[in-house]
């Protein structure tokens, strides 16, 4: 079978980029000169740079024209972190911790080293973990206002994977999933890999369009709707209870299920209700231990309806056989104790700060934040490229995520995410001040 007539030019012109013999920030001929110059029709030139686009090497630029893109810094799904000069600060992913986390992770080593039965630590562990932990983990998502019973907790190897579980179980290939226009990136890989259609849902102010959302959901078969109600990621909104009711309606209405991340809703001290304690019949909870506690501890967690269980369990077992015990034992330990929750607390009061520092800092600009979030959303002038932006200050140590990395749909605002997490608090005002003067210096 012969190739698509587009995929020798796709190939040229990706070659020409990976090589550096189409610099960064060149640009390419018009959609029509295309067409011209390689006798293709217009619809096949345009075939060609959509195919670019999504391969992450050029970017279109509505009344400009395609560009090469600046590829250093965090352009998109996987960083591109060897800089030109010493790094300065990772601005790109958040990864909070504290200087007495490895006292208390000495500390709790220590204790398993000498408790009963060490070996059991050794053996096998079911999918889903054993019952024992998954009570600790329900007693403890009572702090959330889930209340539920163990059988319907499944433990994971991190939210990621419990994302991948559900979505693998309780969707098939061609499903649409309705998502947020910009959402957490690791959802987009999902998608692909489970062969899933994203439906992006315009977002405002205060959280998605939710009339949008259901005009979506009479017009095509959702499946399922991933959503980010409580410190949402990039946005950092809280849905309201008014919010969470229109969204649920929605969902029972046309028979939805409900994938609700609670990855950063720790950090929001008086939340509404989670989604999955008003539709607990159609919603899947997932969350973890890498926001609250630490990056490098892959613990994570699916509150799934109980019709569910069975067949999350299997996708479970499919990916990871069993939970690991030795750090089940560690999470479920530092969950049980109230180390946790002492954590959450800690981590709210530095995200407040943290959020003081940056307004401070990037005062007059563009800024999207929760008030105690790790996250900033930072919006650019029209005429600044996210992706030259982010190049530049990769060229001065600085790491920053675009938009693309966070866009569902067609549309990449002109806006950077910046994750205050990973700075350390002295020095993250110097850096924001020094990142907004060089944003500030980039010519029209």
């Amino acid at each position: 079978m012969r190739p698509p007539s587009y995929k020798p030019v796709v190939d040229e012109f990706a070659a020409a980029i990976r090589s550096g013999a189409l610099a960064a920030g060149t640009r390419l001929p018009t959609h029509r000169a295309l067409a011209h110059e390689r006798r293709i029709a217009l619809a096949t030139a345009t075939r060609v740079y959509a195919e670019l686009a999504a391969m992450g090497l050029v970017v279109g630029e509505p009344g400009r024209g395609t560009f090469v893109r600046e590829r250093s810094g965090y352009d998109g799904l996987e960083p591109s972190r060897a800089l030109p000069v010493e790094r300065v600060a990772d601005l790109s992913f958040n990864q909070p911790l504290a200087p007495e986390q490895g006292v208390l992770l000495r500390r709790a080593l220590r204790a398993l080293a000498v408790s009963g039965d060490v070996e059991a630590l050794l053996r096998q562990h079911p999918p889903g973990g054993r019952r024992p932990d998954r009570a600790v983990v329900a007693t403890y998502l009572l702090e959330r206002g889930i209340d539920t019973a163990p059988r319907n907790v499944l433990l994971t190897g991190g939210t990621q994977q419990a994302l991948d579980s559900v979505l693998s179980a309780l969707t098939r290939p061609g499903d649409v999933l309705a998502v947020d226009a910009l959402s957490y990136p690791g959802i987009k890989l999902l998608a692909a890999a489970h062969h899933l259609d994203l439906a992006p849902i315009p977002v405002t102010g205060t959280g998605p369009d939710l009339s949008a959302l259901d005009r979506l959901c009479r017009a095509r078969p959702v499946r399922a709707i991933y959503t980010i109600p409580t410190v949402h990621n990039p946005l950092g909104w809280v849905l309201g209870r008014e919010q969470r009711d229109h969204l649920v309606a929605v969902a029972r209405a046309r028979d939805c299920l409900i994938v609700e991340d609670g990855t950063y809703a720790f950090l929001e001290a008086s939340p509404p209700p989670p989604l999955q304690t008003l539709a607990p019949e159609r919603t899947c909870y997932v969350a973890g231990l890498s926001k609250n506690v630490a990056p490098g501890l892959r613990f994570g967690f699916a509150v799934v309806p109980g019709h569910h269980v069975e067949r999350v369990t299997r996708s479970l077992r499919t990916s990871a056989w069993g939970t690991p015990g030795l750090v089940t034992a560690l999470a479920t330990g530092w969950l049980g104790d109230g180390t946790v929750t002492h954590l959450e607390k800690d981590r709210r009061r530095d995200a407040a700060a943290r959020q003081d520092i940056a307004r401070a800092a990037l005062a007059g600009l563009d800024v999207i934040a929760h008030p105690a979030s790790y996250t900033v959303w930072l919006g650019l002038e029209p005429h600044q490229r996210p992706d030259h932006v982010a190049a530049v200050l990769a060229r001065q140590g600085i790491l920053v995520s675009t938009a693309d990395a966070f866009a569902t749909g067609p549309y990449r605002p002109h806006a950077l995410r910046l994750a205050l997490a990973t700075v350390a608090p002295d020095e993250l005002g110097a850096v924001l001040r020094h990142l907004r003067e060089t944003i500030e210096a980039i010519p029209p």
